[in-house]
């Protein structure tokens, strides 16, 4: 078969495919306080779906690093039936599989799944914020599909935010402008206007406002513990869900001071002599000097206004959104190669990268993980790598919220091992989606564990959307628990339900709290390793004094 001829196969497959959705469904709609918007009511699911709804006005032109505003309203009817672009980007960690429509700096728009009949009112509503490390992703990515979970009688809302130099850049003379005087943050900033959207206009999609969940995963985990602290947001939520990531050590907040030379920096470098002039530039320019500057983003930043403090100190306070939170991690959230950095897996190296790491304080981690054997070296560099990367934060986030609210907190450890990819020729990315793997590069190693972002697409019950992977019954037996768990904590605030096993929440001062354990056999253990966590509590300086 020619090359040519499949494709054109394939193209005529699509098509049809398509073709056959619309005959399943109908267009229906809905009046928000906006206007109207047209989105397809799906027959074979009951799944209402709104895609591409704006939620501000784009952020183009003088809107450019400016704090996101509210929509206009609209006469007659928005068609949202197509996701809208997703935020400008890098393709880093290979192809996410997005489904949006293009790249464009105009990219606040969110999506709605409902399983509503017309009469339905008060369901609970996820909001989910995805990840990319906060210089990739989007809301439209098959891993975030909101359909299986709006059939637990959810109302699932993915929302797109501002990424990199156009969502987190901060200037001086951006800070003087804004009301609240400072800047950056932008995209959390878009997070924050998306949760007041949901705020207002959910119960026209039969949600209740006052039942929402909102989870995400690394980058968007991270947003959730943001928006769990803001003073702009903590009213709107209901429940939280973190996946690998908190604002502690990962993607933490920098004064305003030191994010204003960043941008100040950026600006000098290619010769911008003002904000002004710079938002006159296209954004292929604005696109292409970030990358050459070669920068990973631009920092969250303690504004005084989303971010008044830490979070260290908001928790600390007791001044997060008081609410039950279910939140976890995964045994490879960084393979063993971060640490050892090409060093083999030898106990004198490791000794050696440890002592690198811990001038003053190597012996105590030598301790804490085990390196007699190569077998436990490269475990034990898995573990160091994934606690200096992101095991670490959310644990502080967790026993943060533990130590300082009546709710309930719930911890998971995510251990399932992915299957192989279906296409050998490819390799995943460490935040997700795959990339072609070079003809001449050599075997990436075994993972040890779950790697970062593997959980997402079986927390929300897509394994059948991700085509990359060759699923097995043990994955879709491991989905199916993670998913019910985590569609009970939506409903209720407690993963907990029937055909499910028990999974008690934490008190507050358990040294070896209850963690629940995912994986083909999911169980409850006795949390065996908090002991390194409170060591880089220590390491850190976050420990309560």
């Amino acid at each position: 078969m020619s090359k040519s001829f499949l494709f054109i196969s394939l193209f005529m497959l699509s098509i049809s495919l398509l073709y056959a959705q619309d005959q399943d469904g109908f267009p229906v709609q809905v009046s928000i306080k906006n206007g109207t918007i047209e989105g397809n009511y799906d027959t074979r699911t009951g799944i209402q779906k709104y895609f591409g709804i704006p939620f501000a006005k784009p952020p183009v032109g003088d809107l450019r690093w400016r704090a996101p505003q509210p929509i206009d309203n609209w006469s007659g009817v928005r068609e949202t039936k197509t996701f809208g672009p997703r935020p400008v980007q890098k393709l880093i960690w290979g192809d996410m599989n997005s489904r949006s429509n293009g790249v464009n700096e105009d990219c606040l728009y969110l999506n709605v799944w409902t399983p509503a009949s017309r009469n339905t009112q008060e369901l609970p509503v996820l909001v989910y914020f995805f990840g990319g490390g906060f210089v990739a992703g989007d809301a439209s990515e098959p891993r975030y599909d909101g359909e299986n979970m709006a059939k637990e009688g959810i109302v699932v809302v993915t929302v797109n935010y501002r990424l990199n130099v156009f969502g987190f850049l901060a200037h001086p003379e951006l800070s003087a402008e804004a009301g609240y005087k400072a800047s950056g943050n932008y995209g959390l900033l878009d997070q924050a206007l998306g949760l007041q959207w949901v705020h207002d206009n959910i119960a026209a999609f039969g949600g209740d406002p006052s039942k929402v969940t909102i989870a995400g995963e690394s980058a968007g985990s991270i947003s959730v513990s943001y928006q769990m602290a803001s003073p702009l947001s903590k009213d709107f939520i209901a429940g939280a869900i973190g996946e690998s990531g908190a604002g502690v050590t990962a993607l933490s907040p920098v004064s305003l001071e030191d994010a204003e030379k960043a941008g100040v920096e950026f600006l000098e470098k290619f010769g911008i002599k003002n904000i002004a002039e710079a938002r006159k530039l296209p954004t292929r320019d604005i696109y292409e000097m970030y990358n050459e500057m070669g920068r990973f983003g631009f920092p969250v930043v303690l504004d005084g206004y989303l971010l008044p403090k830490s979070l260290t100190e908001i928790f600390n306070a007791g001044e997060q959104a008081k609410v039950p939170l279910l939140l976890g991690w995964n045994t490879q959230e960084n393979p063993a190669a971060a640490f050892m950095q090409g060093l083999e897996f030898t106990k004198a190296n490791f000794i050696k990268k440890v002592k690198e790491a811990y001038p003053d304080d190597y012996e105590e981690v030598l301790n804490l993980y085990p390196h007699e054997t190569a077998e436990q070296v490269a475990y034990s560099a898995m573990d160091l790598a994934g606690d200096r990367f992101i095991s670490y934060s959310t644990w502080k986030w967790f026993d943060l919220h533990r130590q300082n609210s009546d709710h309930p907190v719930y911890r998971y450890l995510y251990a399932k091992l992915r299957p192989p990819l279906v296409d050998e020729t490819l390799e995943a990315g460490l935040a997700g989606g795959t990339s072609r793997r070079a003809s001449d590069a050599p075997p990436r190693p075994k993972d040890l564990g779950a790697p970062h972002a593997a959980e997402i697409e079986y927390a929300m019950g897509n394994l059948d959307r991700i085509k990359e992977f060759a699923w097995t019954a043990d994955d879709y037996k491991t989905s199916q628990t993670m998913f019910k768990f985590f569609a009970n904590f939506i409903k209720t605030g407690n993963p907990n339900g029937e055909g499910l096993p028990d999974w008690p929440k934490v008190n507050r001062d358990d040294d070896m709290p209850p963690v629940m354990r995912i994986d083909t056999v999911s169980k409850v253990i006795k949390a065996p390793n908090d002991t390194r966590y409170r060591f880089h509590d220590r390491f850190y300086g976050n420990e309560k004094k």
